[in-house]
Protein backbone atom coordinates (compact mmCIF):
# COMPACT_ATOMS: atom_id res chain seq x y z
CA UNK A 1 0.00 0.00 0.00
CA UNK A 2 1.46 3.35 -1.05
CA UNK A 3 0.72 6.23 1.28
CA UNK A 4 1.75 9.83 0.89
CA UNK A 5 1.59 12.12 3.90
CA UNK A 6 1.04 15.80 3.43
CA UNK A 7 0.24 18.89 5.41
CA UNK A 8 -2.56 20.89 3.86
CA UNK A 9 -3.36 24.44 4.91
CA UNK A 10 -6.81 25.84 5.60
CA UNK A 11 -6.92 29.48 6.71
CA UNK A 12 -3.30 29.27 7.89
CA UNK A 13 -4.01 26.17 10.02
CA UNK A 14 -2.33 22.85 9.35
CA UNK A 15 -4.38 19.79 8.50
CA UNK A 16 -2.52 16.47 8.53
CA UNK A 17 -3.48 14.22 5.65
CA UNK A 18 -2.49 10.88 4.18
CA UNK A 19 -3.17 9.84 0.59
CA UNK A 20 -3.78 6.12 0.21
CA UNK A 21 -2.97 5.38 -3.44
CA UNK A 22 -4.38 1.86 -3.27
CA UNK A 23 -7.79 3.03 -2.10
CA UNK A 24 -7.48 6.40 -3.87
CA UNK A 25 -8.65 8.26 -0.77
CA UNK A 26 -7.46 11.06 1.44
CA UNK A 27 -7.46 10.36 5.17
CA UNK A 28 -7.61 13.50 7.29
CA UNK A 29 -6.86 14.05 10.96
CA UNK A 30 -10.16 14.57 12.75
CA UNK A 31 -8.70 16.56 15.65
CA UNK A 32 -7.08 19.00 13.19
CA UNK A 33 -10.46 19.60 11.55
CA UNK A 34 -12.22 19.98 14.90
CA UNK A 35 -9.63 22.51 16.06
CA UNK A 36 -10.21 24.57 12.91
CA UNK A 37 -13.99 24.42 13.00
CA UNK A 38 -14.47 25.00 16.71
CA UNK A 39 -11.46 27.08 17.67
CA UNK A 40 -11.14 24.99 20.83
CA UNK A 41 -7.77 24.59 22.50
CA UNK A 42 -8.80 21.02 23.45
CA UNK A 43 -9.78 19.38 20.15
CA UNK A 44 -9.10 15.85 21.46
CA UNK A 45 -11.57 16.37 24.32
CA UNK A 46 -14.13 17.84 21.91
CA UNK A 47 -13.70 14.80 19.61
CA UNK A 48 -14.01 12.39 22.54
CA UNK A 49 -17.27 14.04 23.66
CA UNK A 50 -18.63 14.17 20.10
CA UNK A 51 -17.77 10.50 19.53
CA UNK A 52 -19.65 9.54 22.70
CA UNK A 53 -22.63 11.67 21.64
CA UNK A 54 -22.71 10.12 18.15
CA UNK A 55 -22.51 6.62 19.60
CA UNK A 56 -25.33 7.39 22.05
CA UNK A 57 -27.47 8.67 19.15
CA UNK A 58 -26.88 5.42 17.31
CA UNK A 59 -24.60 6.83 14.62
CA UNK A 60 -22.32 4.25 13.06
CA UNK A 61 -19.88 6.93 11.95
CA UNK A 62 -17.65 6.74 15.01
CA UNK A 63 -17.32 2.96 14.55
CA UNK A 64 -16.06 3.43 10.98
CA UNK A 65 -13.32 5.87 11.95
CA UNK A 66 -9.83 4.50 11.45
CA UNK A 67 -6.44 5.38 12.88
CA UNK A 68 -3.14 6.07 11.18
CA UNK A 69 0.22 7.14 12.56
CA UNK A 70 0.67 10.86 11.99
CA UNK A 71 3.41 13.23 12.99
CA UNK A 72 2.51 15.33 16.02
CA UNK A 73 3.68 18.81 16.96
CA UNK A 74 6.40 17.22 19.13
CA UNK A 75 7.84 15.51 16.03
CA UNK A 76 6.80 12.02 17.11
CA UNK A 77 4.30 9.75 15.36
CA UNK A 78 1.10 8.76 17.15
CA UNK A 79 -2.01 6.81 16.21
CA UNK A 80 -4.51 9.48 15.18
CA UNK A 81 -8.20 9.18 14.38
CA UNK A 82 -8.69 9.84 10.68
CA UNK A 83 -11.65 10.02 8.33
CA UNK A 84 -11.95 9.84 4.58
CA UNK A 85 -13.65 12.76 2.85
CA UNK A 86 -17.11 11.14 2.92
CA UNK A 87 -16.89 10.40 6.65
CA UNK A 88 -15.48 13.85 7.32
CA UNK A 89 -18.33 15.59 5.51
CA UNK A 90 -20.81 13.62 7.64
CA UNK A 91 -18.86 14.51 10.77
CA UNK A 92 -18.76 18.22 9.91
CA UNK A 93 -22.56 18.23 9.93
CA UNK A 94 -22.39 17.42 13.66
CA UNK A 95 -20.18 20.40 14.46
CA UNK A 96 -21.92 23.77 14.63
CA UNK A 97 -19.49 26.20 13.03
CA UNK A 98 -19.59 29.16 10.65
CA UNK A 99 -16.41 27.71 9.10
CA UNK A 100 -18.12 24.45 8.09
CA UNK A 101 -19.15 25.55 4.59
CA UNK A 102 -15.76 27.13 3.67
CA UNK A 103 -14.07 23.99 4.99
CA UNK A 104 -16.27 21.76 2.83
CA UNK A 105 -15.34 23.82 -0.23
CA UNK A 106 -11.65 23.59 0.69
CA UNK A 107 -11.98 19.83 1.13
CA UNK A 108 -13.56 19.49 -2.32
CA UNK A 109 -10.72 21.54 -3.81
CA UNK A 110 -8.05 19.33 -2.18
CA UNK A 111 -9.76 16.21 -3.53
CA UNK A 112 -10.16 17.72 -6.98
CA UNK A 113 -6.48 18.71 -7.13
CA UNK A 114 -5.44 15.16 -6.29
CA UNK A 115 -7.71 13.69 -8.96
CA UNK A 116 -6.29 16.15 -11.50
CA UNK A 117 -2.75 15.11 -10.52
CA UNK A 118 -3.63 11.46 -11.00
CA UNK A 119 -4.81 12.25 -14.55
CA UNK A 120 -1.78 14.46 -15.29
CA UNK A 121 1.22 13.81 -12.97
CA UNK A 122 2.99 16.88 -14.37
CA UNK A 123 0.54 19.05 -12.41
CA UNK A 124 1.99 17.88 -9.08
CA UNK A 125 5.48 18.77 -10.32
CA UNK A 126 4.30 22.19 -11.51
CA UNK A 127 2.53 22.77 -8.17
CA UNK A 128 5.76 22.06 -6.25
CA UNK A 129 7.97 24.30 -8.39
CA UNK A 130 6.78 27.68 -7.02
CA UNK A 131 7.54 26.46 -3.47
CA UNK A 132 11.03 25.36 -4.49
CA UNK A 133 11.70 28.71 -6.20
CA UNK A 134 10.65 30.53 -3.00
CA UNK A 135 12.97 28.34 -0.88
CA UNK A 136 15.86 29.00 -3.25
CA UNK A 137 15.26 32.76 -3.13
CA UNK A 138 15.19 32.72 0.68
CA UNK A 139 18.46 30.77 0.83
CA UNK A 140 20.13 33.30 -1.49
CA UNK A 141 18.76 36.16 0.62
CA UNK A 142 16.72 37.71 -2.16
Amino acid sequence: MTKETAIKIFEEKQVRTVWDAEKEKWYISIVDVIEILTGTDRPRKYWSDLKAKLKKEGSELSEKIGQLKMKSSDGKYYQTDVADTEQLLRLIQSIPSPKAEPFKLWLAQVASERLDEMQDPELSIDRGLPDEKQKTKKKKGK
